[in-house]
């Protein structure tokens, strides 16, 4: 099989979430655990760094491992799902593997996929392991792909674990409250492997520290350790960068104020760089050399560095047409605030969504004032644009539908002026056709 014809295998023979939804996630680790089996054990060849959460998790993956990068460390990073390419789940130091290592993978162990039959996602993380431990990586950065105790990422030991914010989301998988939801990120603790919680929640602290003590687990909440004050939006080249101030309030750390510019300039990132730099903390205390200008030059070039796309992204100037990739209440809540520090005249939001959740919480964020124009993403969990459409009108959200996410964003660029603000967000399916 050629590359095309072997993605093609992989999405249509092996049970896929994007496709399938809950049926395709596997509540238990078996069938990872065996394929891995048959491929050596590669989890146990190469250091990881584990991460886990609501939202933030990508954005932090891609952070640490520009920073691993940049500080001369040869960096594995395994994050899901895709927007474009297949490849962009698995890199080395920011590079996609080949076509050809996707190809004879799946050829070499087409008979174990028939017999053991994984999912999608476990299959992915097998190639992953394999591809770090042949690389021999220094590190990989490795993105769980749904809560953490039962995720097929979960085989790893890793010098740590970090667990960037508990929001609502899968909660037919996880549990309908944010502790069952936290108790499930938190199975990424380990015994005795330090972890670092991102944001502290009151609903969670609890539940992370029960955990934590009872894996003799040092914990740091990286919110209560960092001060950040965002200070401007600076000109860099053809992008802006968020700059903003970072002091720690503990004494005995490598920078008690550094001055940062990020080039993912969503506000959010504000709390996911704490636990970023808790992260970077633990790691030198673990040997690993680090410095401040590794940090200051990697969080310049995180998209350049590693390819991230999707977080606040700027598609066009005029008009101004901006995604990203927030889906679930807490996602969205982020969008709002930072539609809101926009300066425009009308916003247009190019909105589709998946059928398998419950999207009235999400609905019930958005701006009234806005223009939509609903559509579907091409995927078979793709919300209905009609069905969105109802559900938005008793919420006040009004707009027209369009056969396809395209569609929607010529119209909503077409009917704005220079002035306004075209949106696209909703999914990162949705994201995933325009970036």
């Amino acid at each position: 099989m050629n590359y095309q014809e072997t993605i093609q295998y992989l999405y249509t023979q092996l049970p896929m979430f994007t496709r399938d939804g809950a049926s395709a996630f596997k509540k238990d680790l078996t069938n990872t655990i065996e394929l891995c089996k048959r491929l050596d054990n590669p989890q146990h060849k190469f250091k990881s760094l584990h991460i886990a959460g609501t939202n933030g998790k990508g954005s932090t993956s891609h952070m640490l491992a520009a920073i691993l990068q940049t500080a001369g460390y040869k960096t594995g990073l395994y994050t899901s799902p895709h927007l474009k390419d297949f490849r962009e789940r698995i890199r080395v130091n920011g590079q996609m593997i080949s076509e050809q290592t996707v190809i004879d993978f799946v050829e070499d162990h087409k008979a174990d996929f028939e017999e053991i039959a994984p999912s999608f996602f476990e299959m992915t993380v097998a190639l992953a392991f394999d591809v770090f431990a042949k690389e021999k990586v220094d590190i990989a950065i490795i993105e769980v792909g749904l809560g953490g105790r039962l995720d097929s990422t979960n085989i790893i030991t890793p010098l740590l674990s970090v667990i960037t914010n508990i929001g609502w989301d899968h909660m037919n998988m996880l549990g309908d409250t944010l502790q069952l939801i936290a108790g499930e990120k938190a199975g990424i603790i380990k015994p005795g492997i330090p972890v670092v919680v991102s944001e502290t929640q009151p609903e969670t602290v609890p539940v992370f520290i029960a955990k934590a003590q009872r894996e003799g687990s040092p914990i740091t909440f990286a919110s209560d350790v960092w001060t950040i004050e965002e200070k401007s939006k600076v000109k860099s080249q053809n992008s802006k960068l968020l700059e903003i101030e970072v002091s720690n309030s503990l004494l005995n750390t490598h920078h008690s104020s550094l001055t940062i510019q990020l080039d993912l300039t969503g506000t959010y990132q504000l709390k996911n760089i704490k636990g970023v730099l808790s992260a970077v903390d633990e790691l030198r205390k673990q040997g690993f050399i680090i410095t401040n200008e590794h940090i200051t030059t990697a969080l310049k070039q995180v998209k350049t560095l590693t390819g991230l796309h999707g977080r606040w992204e700027v598609l066009n100037i005029q008009p101004l047409t901006i995604c990203d990739t927030g889906h679930n209440p807490d996602g969205i809540q982020e969008v709002v605030k930072n539609i809101a520090a926009v300066n425009y005249q009308q916003l247009h939001f190019v909105i589709g969504m998946v059928n398998d959740k419950d999207i009235t919480k999400v609905l019930a964020l958005l701006p009234t004032k806005a223009i939509y124009y609903f559509c579907k993403p091409d995927i078979p969990r793709g919300l209905d644009a009609e069905s969105m459409q109802q559900q938005a009108a008793s919420f006040g959200l009004h707009g027209n539908t369009y056969p396809s996410v395209k569609a929607a964003l010529s119209a909503a660029q077409a009917n704005a002026t220079d002035n306004d603000l075209v949106f696209v967000g909703g999914s990162t399916f949705v994201v995933a056709e325009v970036v």
